[in-house]
């Protein structure tokens, strides 16, 4: 039998991650860009807004005219016109005067700040009362307040998210260079894995991996590419794996957890051109018979074939080789949740624990409360809003603690 648990701690098989090169880029439309990762630097080519606009409906004032008033001594100021929307103002304001302005109007020359309309009163067609005073820049954005000229508005390797997507519209931005999505080979094993839509006989099962493992890697901003169902064979887990690797940029292979299947898939990966085992075997639970390996530049693992290790392994070890070479950049990870924990969770040391929480609101505070079960079950990942991490030199934690919950 082939020496398996050469195991690596989490920190060192993540490293590896920077070893892979990003995908190739490509143009698209930057309506079709949302959830997209940029692939480019985008630097302002003006200044945003550039004009000064009103944020409330009101009147444009020089905040001089408007120091010292009161209810009981209100100022009157000489109405000089309205501001068209979408047009330059032909007038300008000077002291004791004022022009109607809605909001998104460019302010006139010499106003510098907007009375809101709730504290005016229309006198007649070229009076209004103000009471209440404003300070200079009151109600206005200025040229350049939100981006200047010359300013990094977006970073390579950033996600396009809708406000994105709007800041890109509001520079003119039609199209847009992003990292093309990953391509993610799925191939399950097992002599007992039959098609979804075969009723399994004895001892058999459905392939839930190729599904469960085809949304993670949407998530994730992959493409999923499955490779079929494969029987525990050498020989036809060699070919699936040569064509995989051919076709997708991350080879996924889930299932073989019998020690012979098992040396199948290392037999297998390590007879595939330019390949080397990079980790056999990870210091978490579930998930620790995980398997990287590299192959013509590109990783490939073998994954838990029980659907829960592999959804855990996958959220907190292969997710980050995706977006790495998806074009991800550090910054744009997901964050973590902070919740107090409703009762101890045990621990071993020399290894990370994956222990599945739900969320709870109670009391004005956000309560973790953990979701025990045998790891073959399903139910406790649909039941899950997140995991609790516990640390490799941590015998537990204790009830009241406050975790870091990663999200599902």
């Amino acid at each position: 039998m082939k020496d398996f648990f050469k195991v690596a701690d989490l920190e060192s098989v993540l490293e590896y991650a920077y070893d892979f090169p990003r995908v190739e880029t490509e143009e698209v439309l930057l309506y079709k860009s949302s959830q997209r990762i940029l692939a480019a630097d985008i630097i302002s080519e003006a200044d945003l807004p550039d004009f000064a606009r009103s944020t409330m409906d009101g009147y444009a004032v020089r905040a001089s005219s408007t120091f010292g008033i009161t209810e009981e001594n209100p100022a009157y100021l000489t109405v000089k016109g309205s501001v068209v929307m979408g047009k330059s103002p032909p007038f300008s304001i000077g002291q004791g005067e004022a022009a109607g302005i809605s909001t998104g109007g460019m302010m006139p020359d010499g106003a510098d700040s907007v009375v809101m309309i709730e504290y005016t009163e229309l006198i007649d067609e070229t009076t209004i009362e103000v009471y209440k005073s404003v300070a200079p820049g009151r109600h206005v954005v200025e040229v350049g307040e939100d981006f200047c000229r010359g300013e990094t508005i977006l970073s390579n390797g950033q996600k396009l998210r809708p406000q994105e997507t709007g800041l890109l519209a509001a520079f003119g931005k039609e199209r847009v260079r992003v990292y093309k999505k990953p391509v993610i080979g799925i191939i399950s094993t097992g002599d007992e894995v039959v098609p979804i839509d075969k009723s399994p006989g004895p001892g058999q099962i459905r392939d839930v991996n190729t599904y469960t493992l085809s949304s993670l890697v949407q998530e994730a901003g992959g493409i999923p590419v499955s490779f079929g169902i494969i029987q525990d064979d050498y020989d036809s887990l060699f070919t699936a794996c040569s064509l995989a690797l051919d076709q997708s940029d991350m080879v996924l292979i889930s299932g073989g957890s019998s020690v012979g299947a098992r040396d199948f898939t290392i037999d297998a990966l390590s007879a595939l051109p330019e390949s080397k085992i990079l980790a056999h075997g990870i210091s978490i639970s579930p998930g620790k018979p995980t398997i990287l390996a590299r192959a013509a530049g590109k990783p490939l693992w073998g994954l838990p074939g029980h659907v829960v290790s592999a959804i855990i392994v996958f959220s907190n070890v292969v997710r980050p080789f995706i977006e790495h070479i998806g074009g991800l950049s550090i910054q744009n990870k997901k964050i973590v949740a902070s919740a107090l924990l409703t009762r101890n969770i045990p621990s071993a040391q020399g290894r990370i624990d994956y222990v599945r929480v739900r969320l709870i609101e109670k009391d004005g505070a956000l309560w973790a409360e953990p979701i025990f079960g045998k790891s073959g079950l399903i139910n406790t990942m649909v039941k899950a809003d997140g995991l609790v991490a516990i640390g490799i030199n941590t015998e537990g934690i204790d009830k009241g603690k406050k975790v870091s919950v990663i999200p599902l």
